[in-house]
């Protein structure tokens, strides 16, 4: 079984807040299961933020095909080494990060020479880190622009995927490594929705799914979507690339839009190359095209 837990506010003024608060994102929509899931995949991006148990108590390594690179470890200096690219606004990163002291110059040079041997940021962060995160492996979560204080977020969001790169905020001395990086999923209007759907090809080419429970499908259903009950994840996800195409538009549906945006984001994270989620779901489906449709 697995439950839906909420979403955690985002922090509207970082720089006021505590440390705790204002390197925290905004996590939404987190799914839980009671035993992480044996896909290999899902350890890599969502299984740290979207599934499985408390990181905590699993903190896999995510693996990479490059390896651990220091940037910017030359005499302290409260920058990090970045790269000149710029960010997209809507660009995510999930981050972990170590936090100490700004006193502790010591600790941070050791916590960088053990890095740069091998050693797991997630075990240095859960024994030395003086944020919140170390509880989480120091994993911040996925981030967005405008959600961190800005030493931090300038750091994180011009470092490399799998560069180690250090900064100093007025909370202390970070060494963060951003883990994975993505595009928000996509919405799509039910109008639009709508229109796409009068077109035999569309219909025939794209992924329509439907995440609502069974008996709300009885009460309202739309034609062409297989049904892909949240409450039955585990029994689908494993799989579900032998259920669907990862390379073929997806769209997914719910009642109101909150339960589809969570399995897309998840669908995402699994490798689908495009993957839209119904603004408003069925239920603006039923005000704005069809009111022959029920509404429950």
């Amino acid at each position: 079984m697995f439950r839906v837990t909420g979403n955690l506010s985002a922090v509207s003024s970082p720089a006021a807040a505590s440390f705790s608060a204002a390197l925290r994102l905004s996590v939404s929509h987190t799914l839980a299961l009671s035993s992480p899931p044996s896909h290999p995949r899902s350890f890599s991006t969502f299984s740290r933020s979207l599934l499985g148990r408390h990181i905590s108590s699993l903190r896999p390594r995510i693996p990479s095909m490059y390896p651990i690179r220091l940037s910017g470890f030359s005499p302290l200096k409260p920058r990090a080494s970045f790269s000149s690219e710029s960010s997209s606004p809507s660009r995510e990163i999930l981050v972990q990060h170590v936090l100490v002291k700004e006193g502790d110059s010591e600790l941070f040079a050791e916590l960088q020479k053990r890095i740069l041997d091998g050693e797991d940021m997630s075990d240095l962060a859960a024994e030395y880190s003086i944020c919140p995160s170390k509880k989480e492996g120091g994993i911040l979560g996925w981030v967005k622009l405008g959600q961190m204080v800005p030493e931090f977020e300038e750091a994180a969001f011009k470092a490399e995927p799998n560069d180690v790169v250090r900064c100093k905020t007025q909370f202390g001395w970070h060494l963060l490594q951003v883990l994975s990086e993505r595009e928000p999923v996509k919405d799509i209007q039910v109008e639009e929705l709508h229109s796409k759907m009068q077109d035999p090809v569309f219909m025939e080419e794209a992924q329509l799914i439907d995440v609502r429970e069974p008996d709300e499908i009885a009460t309202a259903s739309l034609p062409g979507f297989q049904v892909f009950p949240l409450r039955q994840f585990g029994t689908w996800a494993p799989d579900i690339t032998s259920k669907l195409n990862p390379e073929k538009d997806t769209f997914v549906l719910c009642k109101v839009g909150g339960r589809s945006l969570q399995v897309a984001n998840w669908l995402q994270s699994q490798g689908f190359k495009s993957v839209y989620n119904v603004a408003g779901g069925i239920q603006a489906y039923s005000l704005k095209v069809d009111p022959s449709i029920p509404t429950y």
